[in-house]
């Protein structure tokens, strides 16, 4: 049972627990998607949550904050700028963690920890124009021609 357990240590010391939790934290705010175990996940979960709240009303105060917890200053202004409007009318759950088995090394469960409004680019081109086609096609045949009057000469 996990009664009256603060936090999972993740059996590291403290200052490498930090730094676990701020390299992940900024990875998961400039990717929006990270790979990682299942039980990191959980914890850096609950350290992105905070900030995500704390970057949904944009103060000088929840600033130095949310820059007291992260390394990149450019994080924290992607924060304020971009993730945290995007969350404004959530009450919460920033996050979500999707499963994807286990690794083969040690048989950790790996998951990913992404931002619940994640977009996967899927890489569809907008459809062109029937006319668009057309005007393709009398470029690309213009070099075939030049090509084959370079051939008879």
């Amino acid at each position: 049972m996990k009664h009256r357990r603060g936090f999972n240590p993740l059996e590291r010391m403290a200052a490498h627990r930090k730094a676990l939790h701020r390299n992940m934290v900024t990875s998961l705010f400039k990717y929006e998607r990270i790979r990682t175990t299942k039980a990191k996940a959980l914890e850096i979960r609950r350290s992105a949550e905070r900030l995500i709240t704390r970057a949904k009303v944009d103060t000088v105060h929840n600033r130095r904050i949310v820059s007291s917890r992260l390394y990149d200053e450019g994080m924290v202004a992607k924060l304020f700028t971009d993730i945290g409007p995007r969350m404004k009318e959530r009450a919460g759950g920033y996050t979500r963690i999707i499963k994807l088995g286990e690794r083969y090394g040690d048989a950790a469960e790996i998951v990913l920890l992404e931002l619940v409004d994640y977009k996967l680019d899927t890489g569809d081109k907008p459809e062109k124009k029937a006319g668009d086609k057309k005007a393709k096609a009398k470029e690309s045949a213009k070099p075939k021609e030049a090509a084959v009057a370079g051939a008879k000469e």
